[in-house]
């Protein structure tokens, strides 16, 4: 029985999606959130969904909130925004921000359905008006972030690789034996060299390369300090 969550605090589009779910879906667990706080309890509650599908304009979320905190939060799970704004600049962030899918409420039950068979056999859903060309990150645009995870030491990656996991400075302080003032400075450092903000775009940025990859080759040849 493979579980869906429909995060939309529209009862009709709610709707409208569990109609396109059920036309390519017969044994399959329905689950509804009005609000991404409420989509976090039912996924940690729950737990193992094949997909959520987003509204990007929830009311207790601002831009792409949402789906960075289902991403940082549950980075495994394929996360298909779907949203009455059709914007390419939209289309492209989402998905560079690690969404699965990109569908328009407008679009017909037919296109959603498939939009969602699309996501479930694990590819990326793009509208047809879209140039796939315009929403794929450029060869130096990726070596560019391979060179800033490379600069991170072998340290720096196991603390990211825990940032990805959701775990808190104590958590890491904890488990590498650290104080939390060390974790501290290793995620300013972090920050610093992958030139973001915050945590969760550090976390967003690795989660765009075979971070693990990059890890194991930096634990024969990088320093661990």
């Amino acid at each position: 029985m493979k579980r869906i969550l429909i995060i939309d605090d529209h009862p009709l589009f709610r709707e409208a999606l569990h109609n396109a779910i059920k036309s390519i879906m017969q044994r399959v667990e329905i689950h509804e959130a009005e609000t991404i706080d409420d989509s976090v309890q039912i996924l940690k509650n729950i737990g193992r969904f094949k997909l959520a599908l987003l509204d990007l304009f929830m009311p207790d979320t601002n831009g792409f909130d949402g789906l960075l905190t289902l991403r940082k939060q549950f980075p495994k799970l394929p996360v298909m925004i779907v949203t009455g704004q059709e914007d390419s600049r939209l289309v492209k962030e989402a998905v560079n921000y690690g969404a699965s899918g990109f569908i328009a409420k407008t679009a017909s039950g037919e296109e959603i359905a498939h939009a969602i068979s699309e996501v479930l056999a694990g590819n990326i859903y793009i509208p047809d008006d879209f140039s796939n060309e315009s929403l794929d990150e450029s060869d130096q645009e990726r070596e560019d972030l391979a060179r800033r995870l490379f600069s991170l030491t072998r340290q720096q990656l196991i603390v990211l690789r825990m940032l990805r996991e959701g775990k808190l400075n104590k958590q890491i302080a904890y488990e590498l034996g650290v104080g939390e003032t060390t974790v501290k400075a290793h995620v300013s450092e972090i920050l610093r060299k992958m030139n973001v903000v915050s945590r969760t775009q550090a976390v967003i940025e690795a989660s765009k390369i075979d971070f693990d990859m990059i890890l194991n080759q930096a634990t024969n040849s990088s320093p661990a300090d």
